[in-house]
C-alpha cells in the first residue's frame, strides 16, 4: 500500500480559506479593559470569554490578532473599531 503525503504552505492554505488578512487590535492607555472587551464582542462578534483574552494579551504584548479572513470585512471592523476610540490594523498575512 502506497501512502502519498500532501503538504501545504500556508499561504495555500490562507487562499483556499480567504482568510489573507488579519485585524490586529492595540494597546492603548486610554480605554478600560471592560470597554475593550465589549467592543470586541459588539464589533468582531467575540465570545465574552475570547473578548477578554484578546483584551489581556492586548495589553500585555502590545497587540492581538483578533479576527483572521476577508479585508472587505475586515476593513469595516476595523473602521468601527477605530470609530470607537481603539487602534487597530490590517495586515496580510
Amino acid at each position: 500500500m502506497s501512502h502519498r503525503e500532501q503538504t501545504f504552505s500556508l499561504e495555500e492554505v490562507n487562499m483556499e480559506t480567504n482568510e489573507n488578512y488579519t485585524l490586529f487590535l492595540h494597546n492603548d492607555e486610554v480605554n478600560t479593559f471592560e470597554f475593550v472587551i465589549e467592543t470586541l464582542v459588539d464589533v468582531c462578534r467575540h465570545e465574552p470569554n475570547q473578548a477578554e483574552q484578546c483584551a489581556i494579551i492586548t495589553h500585555f504584548k502590545g497587540k492581538c490578532d483578533v479576527r483572521r479572513g476577508e479585508r472587505d470585512e475586515l476593513e469595516s471592523m476595523m473602521v468601527e473599531l477605530n470609530r470607537r476610540g481603539l487602534s487597530a490594523t490590517i495586515n496580510l498575512n
